[in-house]
């Protein structure tokens, strides 16, 4: 079974409601509650639907906050930034809002999503067929730049007794790709929450992205690509199954 997903991130914090003086929670956006919250220590809700996404949210205090904001336009300025017009006064306010968001996904707890039971029942040999979810358009921070890199992943699985919900594994691949990370580890950790939470007869995790620090920097390819690729189980043992995996993300690669 296959199904393909390109939905956006929802929930954007809208930036016109975070202001000087004091952030105010907009009703409608459940990031500008989280901001709320980072700013002020305020303890902040979380529906039961992405409380595994939320459960350590990160505490900056307010006096901290502005006082990278300061820092952040000392160095916006010396590389060449002018920070007094109305275009770009606000920069390096937006600037942090836009890494915090980035990189939300050091708040969450993967352990905590719910699985499914499937048919089988105790029986070691029990199959369910092969489940590829993809392509999953994900965005990502590199550690080592600081960076981004983006680009789509594909995961499959083989499921024994229990499976996952198809809109999860968009959400799992996001809850990784949203932190300070590398590419190959995000492979590694997609593959390893899985064993984790379903223990599968094998796990496929296919990722293509594209690395702003290789465009904007160094050798600048402007046209290379990195392809990261985890088998675990029986991808591992079976060399049919990876071929209709590689297949199945051949086919849904909007870069092919």
């Amino acid at each position: 079974m296959a199904a393909t997903t390109s939905s956006s991130d929802a929930g954007e914090m809208s930036e016109s409601t975070i202001e000087p003086g004091g952030p105010k929670r907009h009703p409608q956006d459940e990031r500008v509650a989280l901001m709320h919250a980072v700013l002020t220590g305020v303890e902040h809700w979380v529906d039961s639907e992405t409380s595994w996404e939320q459960t350590a949210p990160r505490h900056v205090e307010q006096a901290d906050w502005r006082r990278f904001e300061r820092s952040i336009a000392e160095i916006f300025t010396a590389f060449g930034m002018n920070l007094d017009t109305a275009g770009t006064e606000e920069t390096p306010t937006r600037f942090l809002r836009a890494l915090y968001d980035a990189t939300a996904g050091h708040e969450g707890d993967h352990t905590l999503l719910t699985t499914f039971p499937t048919e089988c029942r105790c029986d070691s040999d029990c199959l369910v067929s092969q489940i590829i979810e993809g392509p999953i358009p994900f965005s990502a921070v590199c550690e080592h730049h600081s960076l981004p890199f983006h680009g789509f992943a594909h995961v499959g699985y083989v499921a024994h007794e229990q499976i996952i919900g198809i809109s999860k594994l968009t959400r799992l691949v996001r809850l990784f790709a949203r932190r300070f990370t590398m590419q190959e580890r995000l492979g590694e950790q997609i593959a390893d929450a899985l064993e984790e939470l379903l223990e599968p007869h094998g796990v496929a995790v296919h990722i293509d992205a594209v690395h702003l620090c290789t465009q904007l920097r160094g050798v600048s390819e402007d046209h290379s690509k990195m392809v990261t690729k985890v088998w675990r189980g029986g991808y591992g043992e079976n060399p049919e199954l990876r071929r209709e995996f590689l297949a199945e993300t051949r086919n849904g690669n909007p870069w092919s």
